[in-house]
């Protein structure tokens, strides 16, 4: 008998031109079926709700539960994964275990240039007074403080940077931060939304 998970993860396409990365994509795909094995208990109460149907039915609702990953090839050559929603899969895998959190990790690139690192980070339904970022030269830590949903990620830079020459914007959902890159020294700060 086959879930819905089963179903989900057999639908994913098989081969391309990096048969590496998808051995690694195999593997990953089999822990985190391997995970979901009692996940039911591991959700927060919050997220888990019943209503009463016309019928006297109780429905009951869960979520919402994000969980994602991006993959691209680091200037070294070697893939770069980036995970993403509330589900914390990864450390937890090898011993079958999922945890969902109450905070979503928001899907975040870090661009690097020759003078700057940008910072970019997808954020939806929150407004820009809702978002609090704060920057050292080694991170950037990105969190929502009041509203639905509640985003929290620490984004390690490359390079050391800056933070008192970061600079921001929020438009759409996306959230962009960039600072100049400089060597080591100084504490975080917190930087304004524009």
């Amino acid at each position: 008998m086959s879930s819905p998970f089963d179903e989900f993860f057999g639908r994913r396409r098989r081969g391309s031109w990096f048969p590496d990365i998808d051995e690694m994509m195999r593997e990953f795909d089999k822990s985190f079926q391997n995970a979901f094995k009692n996940f039911e208990q591991q959700i927060p109460k919050n997220l888990v709700k019943e209503r009463k149907m016309d019928d006297g039915s109780i429905v009951r609702e869960t979520g919402p539960i994000v969980w994602g990953y991006s993959v691209k090839i680091g200037p070294d050559g070697k893939p770069v994964v980036r995970k993403f929603g509330n589900i914390d899969a990864l450390p937890n895998m090898l011993g079958g275990g999922v945890s969902v959190k109450e905070e979503r990790e928001p899907l975040v690139d870090v661009i690097k240039g020759t003078e700057e690192v940008r910072v970019v980070a997808e954020v939806p339904g929150v407004s820009k007074e809702d978002l609090r970022v704060t920057a050292n030269e080694d991170s950037v830590t990105i969190d929502s403080i009041t509203g639905e949903p509640h985003y929290h990620k620490r984004v390690d830079l490359p390079d050391a940077v800056d933070p008192k020459t970061a600079k921001s914007t929020y438009r759409n959902g996306i959230l962009g931060v960039t600072l100049k890159l400089r060597s080591k020294g100084s504490g975080g700060i917190p930087i304004n939304i524009d």
